[in-house]
């Protein structure tokens, strides 16, 4: 199966037009004889990083990649910061109630710089556009050193004030050592979300778990309970296991390992800034920020494109398991580095994209 991720852009596309009415922006009506330069205009909206998400995904859509410079969450005010290139689409983020900021640089021109550092990217980068700082952002990791590191360097610095460079700790590579702990044949991760597949339960998790036609057990050693039917990875990195018995319940939610559990009613796309919880067997529940989306990461096994980078740590056995936000998935657990105790760098795929990939729905 093939699902590759290409813009940001795309696929939030479809959930802008019922985003629109419900953040359409209001003006304060000025009198006719007031000086035009006194008319006020509405103050940017409080909103919760889920509600940012969803005016983000209309913005997109009403914006063009010449005109919108990407948008991200500010945890601190509560406001969607929209990138703009020109003052007429500024008016159009404010009408709509998030705030407008005037950059140098386009999507449309940060995407072409995006291919331009994938043709001389290594094993240990990832690169994203970062609407924070305007620029493509592109990480490498301890393993990138030397001659390589040199020429990395070289590369991003030709491009300009459109790239930056930064490193972290540790090494990126897949977490295989969400939810609860599952087990395959020399494989145990983490269940991500249940879903629903044709009228049948199963559950997402990574695709670099296993391989399709592979037997999954809730406990090591025991009864199979389901089949890994469809997944991808590299490239993308969600999996599809189908349960083999429908009958038993297959709640709708993610264990938070203190007894309790997070209701799940949605899958949701992420927003840079926004904070966020990840559920894993071996690392229980942490949280953390997103801080880039689109993202591609090149492990040792190849290039993963699309991915959510986040603050959020994780371990080995953690693969696949769950990134939400109150109430809404939003990604699967793939990869990264560091650990929980030094913290890290963590690659989410993301449910929505896993989900239209496999024709499946939460709950």
């Amino acid at each position: 199966m093939t699902h590759r991720r290409t813009s940001h852009r795309r696929r939030v596309a479809a959930a802008a037009a019922g985003a629109a009415a419900l953040f359409a922006g209001t003006f304060a009506v000025a009198e006719a004889n007031a000086d035009p330069a006194a008319v006020p205009t509405a103050a940017p909206r409080v909103l919760s990083s889920a509600e940012a998400g969803t005016l983000a995904a209309s913005l997109s859509a009403q914006l063009t990649p010449e005109t919108s410079g990407g948008t991200y969450y500010d945890a601190d005010s509560g406001r969607l910061v929209v990138n703009v290139t020109d003052e007429a689409a500024a008016s159009t983020v404010r009408g709509a109630g998030a705030e407008a900021r005037v950059v140098r640089h386009s999507l449309a021109e940060l995407d072409e710089v995006k291919d331009a550092v994938a043709g001389f990217a290594v094993a240990g980068t990832a690169w994203a556009v970062d609407p924070v700082s305007n620029t493509v952002r592109v990480t490498t990791d301890s393993t990138v050193r030397g001659a390589e590191l040199t020429d990395l360097r070289t590369a991003v610095a030709g491009l300009g004030d459109t790239a930056s460079l930064a490193a972290v700790p540790g090494e990126f590579q897949p977490f295989l050592a969400g939810g609860e702990a599952i087990y395959s044949s020399g494989a145990r991760c983490s269940l991500g979300f249940n879903v629903t597949v044709d009228g049948a339960p199963g559950f997402l998790t990574a695709g670099h778990c296993g391989s399709v036609g592979s037997s999954w057990s809730d406990s090591s050693g025991g009864a199979a309970v389901g089949t890994l039917t469809a997944g991808e990875f590299p490239g993308s990195d969600y999996a599809l296991v189908e349960y083999a018995d429908p009958a038993p319940e297959h709640p709708s939610e993610v264990s938070l390992y203190d007894g309790g559990t997070q209701e799940i009613t949605g899958a949701a796309e992420a927003t840079v800034g926004q904070n966020v919880q990840r559920s894993g067997s071996t690392t229980g529940v942490h949280d953390g920020q997103v801080t880039a989306v689109d993202v591609a990461v090149r492990y040792p096994q190849g290039t993963v494109e699309g991915t959510i980078q986040t603050t959020v740590c994780a371990e080995p056995g953690d693969s696949g398991g769950a990134l939400f936000d109150g109430s809404s998935a939003v990604g699967l657990t793939s990869g990264g580095s560091g650990d929980c105790t030094s913290g890290g760098t963590t690659f989410f795929y993301p449910v929505t994209d896993a989900l239209a990939a496999v024709g499946a729905t939460i709950p």
